[in-house]
This record gives C-alpha cells, structure tokens and sequence, in this order.
C-alpha cells in the first residue's frame, strides 16, 4: 500500500497576507465622480491646491477689529468706522478707530487683532468701548494657515472619508479621479443552503441552513467600493463549480467563493480551480479560519473563504479587506498602526493555531469574551465589538493584556 502523501504545512497569516497582497497589482482602471459621490473611494492621483485657505485673514470671531498699539488701557471708547459681515470687502481701517466685524469676515488692512463682542461694550453714537486690552494676532485665522497654495492636500492612493471630502471641496474640486471599483463575482457552495424567504423555517429540511454568509459578504464587498455580482448558490458538484469558476472569470477582478475549500469529498473549489487556472494559497494557521485559499482562474484573482460563517467573516476582514483596498492603490492597508492593549477580564487556555477570539470591552475598561468561540456562532460577531489576536500557544490570564482589534476599524 503506497503511503499518503505528507499534508503540507499550515501558512502562517502574517506570510499568507504577505503572499496575498504581492499577488495584488493596483487596478489600472481610473474613473472621475463628483465630490459628492467619492465617500469610500480611493483617491487615484494627489490632489494640489491651487489656492490659499483661508484665502485672506479672516475673523475667528464676532467682535472688532483694532489696531492693539492703539489700545493701551481697558475702558478705552472707540469710534466704529466700518461694519464687515463674511463674505463682503474690508476697506483699511481708519487710524483710532475699531470695525465692527464678523466670524469668516476679512480682516481690514491695518487692523492686528479682533476683540470678542463679549469684551466689548457698544456705547452710543456709533462707538464701542474695550473692556480688555488685546494681544496682537489674536482671533485672527491668517491666510494660508489650513492649505497653502501649491501644497498636496490628500496624497493618491487616501481612502476618502468625510472629512476628506470636505478638504478636498475647500479647494474647489468639485470632481475626483479615484480608483475604479474593484469588479467581484461572488458565490456560494452547498447543497445544504437555502436562502431566506424561499423556504420558511417549518419546512427546513434536515441539514439545511440559511445562506448567511451570502449576505454579510455582499454588505462588506460593497463598503469597501466593490461592483458585486452576485451569482447564487452554487450546487456541490464539481462540473457546476467548475462552469461557475468560469463565467465568474469574465470581466471580474476577483472571484469570492464561500465553502467547498476544505478536504472532504463533497469539497470541489480545489480541484475545480487547478483545472482552470492555478493555487497559490491553501490553509492558514488561523482559527478561526484555516479552510483559505487563493489562487487564479484565467485572469481573475480567486479567493475561496470558510463555509463557517464566523471564519468566512473572520478570513474576510483580515485577509480579503486589505487585498481589495490594495486592488485599489490604497496607502493604508491595515486598520490601524497597532493593536490596542486592553486587560483581558477572562482566561484561555491555548491553540497551537494563532487565534481570534470574539470579545467586547466592558465598563471596567477590560474585555470579556463570548461564551462559545465555535466557528459556527454568528452570534458571537454581533455581541462583540472585536477580536483578541492571540499567538499560537499562548495561554491568557485573567487581567493580562491582550491585542484587541477593533470590528469600528476593521468593518471601516
């Protein structure tokens, strides 16, 4: 009897992610889309002001305008020469005299420093009296201080957010050239699945399973920007999965699979991709996770997640997210510089697999963990708010610190 040929061993994830994102090539492909539209999308070239901001000195403040040479003592009652409301022009400002000024306002040629209305006291006949004796420069916001003409305001390659778009609307874009939309055929193997609505749960039969996973990743594909095409079910039989394999290949970037990548006879994703095109990537010492694959169907990328709803989730947001974010020439890849140290307020003992461990922070400022950390416990991603990454062998002691990794950031 010839013996069986020895399993290769597991991939650690650091080296598979490495592996993964090198295989990542930043799409070609550049569209433009109004400001309006480009929250989420990847910035494909820098964007340089070619203006000031703010334009000129202007008033941080509701108050007047001076001259603080002028003003020696507190109590000192000043004719008001001008009124300058935002948006209107300053003449300059009359030697011995205050401007009746306004937030977003020019300041007046002459003027060195604003008087809050709240230290001042408007007298009759048109003066105002000082009840304070200014610093030159004060709430004055100088020309220049946010955006200086000539300066990158947001490098290419920033995953735009709100506060991006509002920088890159203060310089007059009205428009953007950011990263095409990464285009993702998506399906799913097993004969046990159903999907909702088709069946009602009285008349499940045995072994069948709502199509969970389908639909959590539809939701993250289209956060992180991505054109879904959305292919069903596919049945467990390895003619169907590779004819699936081989449509999805057509105008795709990526083909996302989820189940059939694991060993048993029923598990066709493997053999159906190195008929079509090749396997770069199989098992990572992950747990939950380990049933990962990658590889290439003609010229499309293949990703083959868990049918475990907790591990395809898992595999998801550490492995897909940042190959997808690099399809799109993304800066940053990772969700943060480092994970956060919080004191574990359970214990565990090891897994010779590195493990992510489902947990949410506590009002003492800890992290208690999910009673059940099966792979199959959906339930446990909704109550936590993230993962504890523990290495392979380590145990964890109660108030220990621990890696927290945050699911705000990594569902961002």
């Amino acid at each position: 009897m010839t013996a069986a040929a020895p399993r290769a061993p597991l991939r650690p994830l650091d080296e598979a992610l490495a592996e993964l994102l090198g295989h990542a090539q930043t799409l070609a492909r550049v569209e433009t889309v109004s400001t309006f539209e480009a929250d989420g999308r990847v910035l494909a070239q820098d964007l340089v002001s070619e203006l000031q901001v703010p334009p000129q000195d202007n008033s941080s403040m509701d108050g007047y305008a001076v001259r603080s040479s002028e003003i020696a003592d507190e109590d000192l009652v000043l004719p008001v020469s001008q009124r300058i409301p935002a948006g209107s022009a300053a003449q300059p400002l009359a030697p011995g005299t205050a401007a009746r000024i306004f937030t977003g306002a020019p300041v007046p040629e002459g003027a060195d420093a604003i008087v809050m209305q709240e230290e001042t006291l408007p007298g009759p006949e048109g003066n105002v009296r000082i009840l304070r004796v200014p610093q030159p420069g004060q709430w004055i916001r100088r020309s220049g201080e946010d955006v200086t003409r000539g300066a990158v305001v947001l490098a290419r390659g920033e995953r735009l957010g709100p506060a991006a778009l509002g920088l890159a609307a203060g310089i007059g874009m009205h428009q953007l050239a950011v990263a095409a939309r990464p285009r993702v055929a998506l399906f799913s193997t097993g004969d046990e699945l159903v999907m909702p609505g088709e069946v009602p749960p009285e008349r499940m039969k045995p072994g069948a399973i709502y199509n969970s996973n389908r639909f959590f990743l539809r939701t993250l594909l289209q956060r992180l920007g991505c054109e879904v095409t959305d292919l069903g079910i596919v049945p467990d039989r390895l003619d169907a999965t590779v004819e699936a394999l081989r449509g999805a290949a057509q105008a795709h970037d990526l083909i996302l699979t989820s189940g059939g990548v694991s060993v048993g006879e029923e598990d066709h994703i493997k053999p159906a991709v190195q008929q079509l095109g090749s396997l770069d990537l199989w098992q990572i010492a992950m747990k939950p996770g380990k049933p990962f694959a990658y590889g290439c169907v003609k010229d499309a990328h293949f990703i083959g997640l868990p049918g475990n709803p907790v591990s395809s989730f898992v595999t998801f947001l550490l492995l897909v997210r940042p190959f997808l974010l690099k399809l799109q020439g993304a800066r940053r890849l990772a969700p943060a510089p480092a994970p956060l140290m919080l004191p574990a307020h359970f214990s565990w003992r090891p897994d010779k697999r590195r493990e992510f461990l489902r947990v949410r922070r506590d009002a003492a400022g800890g992290l208690e963990l999910f009673p059940n950390q099966s792979s199959g416990v959906l339930t446990s991603t909704v109550w936590g708010d993230g993962l504890v990454d523990n290495p392979s062998g380590r145990a964890i002691a109660h108030g220990e610190p621990v890696a927290f990794l945050s699911f705000a950031e990594l569902l961002a």
